[in-house]
């Protein structure tokens, strides 16, 4: 058979039902991912115009934190308005390529932010560990490597999945029970073997949950000995105060993907709405928690806001 056949047997579009069992609760479910989204928005945003508009935050974490602002923008984006959509106006469908193409954004920026989230360890891992060597190491041009290598090495693995996806034959029907077009929930509709979907699919995401997190963990590591040896406690809390903001980001992004595979596990039974609902939280809160989080606790962002008290914020230097 053709390639041009093969791929005429997709359908024209996917209907994204939502969440399948709350219909009619939809409206009211859309009240907090409205407020949610505005506030990722609003956050995001801020925080992306307060380090461009200030020189003084010209440095590799705030640089970091802007590339995290960015992304968290990116991933929010590329699926709430159009679960608004459904939510408010019943606006169930997306187009076939539409959906390859959220689902490439969504699982490619989840990618980068982990990576940015690993750069962000070593910059801390840096600052405590070798601080004499600081801006010899954490150059502008080794920044922007850092950022170009954590965008191509997303884009290098999502992009096989969508022009694998768009050569399957799709008669279990279009419709996908969940808010947005992800991988696995598109590949279940897919008629034909898809195994090494299936299979890349797990590894890829155990590969950079495990890899990454490993070497967060091992930054902290080198990290917590070299504070244990400063010689004043004023000073080891200072240190410690300065990784608070990033912890408080990993735990935002790991701790609903960790939630979400545990409850897959133990309650695999439950209804589709449960595990839908975390999903959608894994999205959501990492993008709304973040800016506040990195305004509250670091002391330059608080100054540039101007709004928050200076008790609350701890000063990097």
């Amino acid at each position: 058979m053709s390639a041009s056949n093969i791929t005429s047997t997709h359908p024209a579009a996917f209907l994204l039902m939502g969440i399948p069992g709350l219909e009619h609760l939809h409206i009211w479910i859309s009240i907090p991912f409205c407020s949610a989204y505005t506030l990722a928005l609003l956050g995001n945003c801020t925080l992306l115009l307060i380090i461009q508009a200030d020189a003084a935050l010209h440095e590799p974490m705030y640089l970091f934190l802007a590339m995290l602002a960015a992304i968290d923008l990116v991933l929010s984006s590329s699926t709430l308005p159009k679960m608004l959509a459904i939510f408010w106006f019943r606006d169930w469908e997306i187009n076939f390529f539409a959906c390859l193409a959220q689902m490439f954004f969504l699982h490619s920026f989840s990618i980068m932010e982990s990576a940015v989230l690993l750069a962000m360890a070593f910059d801390y891992y840096v600052a405590i560990c070798k601080p004499l060597h600081y801006t010899t190491i954490l150059t502008g041009s080794l920044i922007t490597k850092i950022g170009m290598a954590a965008v191509a090495w997303a884009v290098t693995l999502m992009t096989p999945l969508p022009f694998l996806l768009r050569h399957f034959y799709y008669f279990q029907g279009p419709v996908i029970a969940h808010c947005y077009c992800e991988h696995m929930a598109v590949v279940r509709l897919a008629c034909g073997d898809t195994s090494f979907n299936n299979i890349y699919g797990i590894a890829v995401a155990m590969f950079i949950g495990v890899l990454e997190l490993f070497f967060i963990i091992l930054s902290y590591i080198f990290i917590l000995q070299a504070v244990l040896q400063l010689s004043s406690q004023e000073v080891c809390y200072k240190a410690f105060g300065t990784c608070v903001s990033h912890i408080g980001a990993i735990l935002a992004f790991y701790t609903p993907v960790v939630i979400a595979s545990v409850m897959h596990c133990v309650a695999c039974r439950a209804a589709s709405h449960v595990h839908i609902l975390l999903a959608n939280f894994y999205l959501l809160f990492p993008p709304v928690v973040n800016p506040i989080i990195y305004s509250v606790k670091t002391k330059q962002i608080c100054d540039s806001l101007g709004s928050i008290p200076e008790k609350g914020c701890v000063n990097r230097e």
